[in-house]
């Protein structure tokens, strides 16, 4: 029966191993894809293109609200300005 030293002292081989082996599979995949980039003259977009419609995290949203006195406006996201806090919302449409 393997002792915790011996145990600890295999895993830390198979760990290296392991590291060396995604290296070298890593190496292999991109050259197969630089291969294939340059085999049809790829370029980022053509790889990289997002689809029509789909929206990124963090986008613009239309303003909602607008203050009449002010002509400042609010998306109705995240905390209420202090114009509109506590008052019926629907006079501030747009």
């Amino acid at each position: 029966m393997s002792s915790y030293k011996d145990l600890l002292a295999q895993r830390e081989q198979l760990d290296k191993q392991i590291k060396e082996v995604i290296a070298r599979e890593k190496a292999d995949g991109i050259a197969k894809a630089k291969l294939i980039i340059e085999q049809y003259g790829l370029s980022a977009s053509d790889l990289f293109s997002r689809k029509a419609g789909v929206k990124g995290a963090g986008g613009k949203v239309a303003p909602k609200y607008r203050n009449p006195s002010t002509g400042e406006t609010w998306t109705g996201r995240g905390k209420a300005p202090k114009w509109i806090e506590g008052k019926d919302r629907s006079g501030y449409l747009i």
